[in-house]
């Protein structure tokens, strides 16, 4: 189950993910699947649907940062006790390619920095072209406070 902050966000979600390390319904929506994940590393791939298009017929940017964003809380899932809490503080996110068709991959990786701060990084595929690159950090919940 989702252990959201009760005092910072008022939400506790009303859903059992299927495993830890498992797609949540956003990212199942947008059609992600998880390739791999162990050992600080993760593959998820999504394929192309118009509905994730923007107006001229390409990927959205949107949907491509989720895909990253997903894969490299992955690889910090297989590298935290199950049931941990950690969010997203910063990310950045460079594009070189749109995409167009076919199917999207990002390939992640998660280096811990301390045992609070952990920076991920993923490199996004459309087929052999490199599509963007991610990177983000993030900060673990502290076991019994912020």
């Amino acid at each position: 189950m989702y252990n959201y902050d009760e005092q910072m966000t008022g939400f506790t979600s009303p859903f059992q993910l299927p495993g830890w390390i498992a797609c949540a319904p956003f990212e199942e929506y947008l059609g992600m699947v998880i390739e791999e994940a162990e050992a600080g590393r993760a593959v998820l791939s999504m394929p192309f649907k118009l509905k994730l298009a923007q107006g001229v017929g390409l990927m959205h940017g949107g949907a491509i940062t989720s895909l990253a964003d997903t894969a490299v809380a992955m690889a910090i899932k297989s590298i935290l006790p199950e049931g941990s809490d950690f969010v997203t503080v910063d990310l950045h996110l460079k594009f070189f390619a749109a995409v167009r068709e076919g199917t999207v991959r990002a390939v992640a990786r998660a280096i811990p920095k301390d045992e609070r701060k952990i920076v991920g990084e993923a490199e996004i595929f459309n087929g052999e072209t490199k599509v963007a690159e991610f990177s983000a950090f993030f900060i673990v919940k502290r076991k019994g406070g912020v």
